[in-house]
């Protein structure tokens, strides 16, 4: 996996910017889904929505948005199926929100995140793995849950 999808609203620009240099450096291919100029913001609900979508239809693997907390971007994600976006703050919680949970959208905050906390809980979300580092029995426990929270998409979204 080395093709993400990025985007952010205005308040996540800069750190959005940021990490879009950062992760071609380490070889990614990064798409930007919005916004692309500063001058013309897209607000956090279009951008959500479209990159939501893109991974929900199996264009992307994983995703990082980005507005000014995180979270009006992980609300609208998680509305499409097969998303799992997580707002994490640092890099215990994107390790686990990777190894646990399995998410495949990193959200964060523009107003709360730094430039160099960004790009370590970047690096760390992209590069862990699903239950990583975790015993047997939680990592089968875990397989089970992932399942189960499929069941419940299936049952919302009628698939």
């Amino acid at each position: 996996m080395k093709k993400i999808i990025i985007g952010s609203d205005k308040s996540g620009y800069s750190l959005k910017e940021t990490l879009k240099t950062h992760l071609t450096e380490q070889g990614f291919e990064v798409i930007d889904g919005g916004t692309t100029d500063e001058n013309e913001p897209k607000p956090y609900f279009v951008v959500a929505e479209a990159v939501g979508k893109r991974i929900s239809d199996g264009e992307f693997e994983r995703g990082i948005l980005i507005c000014g907390t995180g979270m009006g971007m992980s609300i609208v994600a998680n509305k499409y199926p097969g998303v799992y976006a997580a707002v994490c703050e640092n890099t215990y919680a994107a390790e686990k929100a990777r190894a646990i949970n399995d998410a495949n959208v990193l959200t964060m905050g523009g107003w709360i995140t730094g430039e160099f906390a960004g790009c370590a809980i970047a690096d760390v979300f992209l590069k862990t793995a699903f239950t990583e580092n975790l015993e047997d029995w939680r990592a089968k426990n875990l397989h089970v849950a992932r399942e189960k929270v499929k069941e419940i998409e299936k049952k919302i979204y009628n698939q």
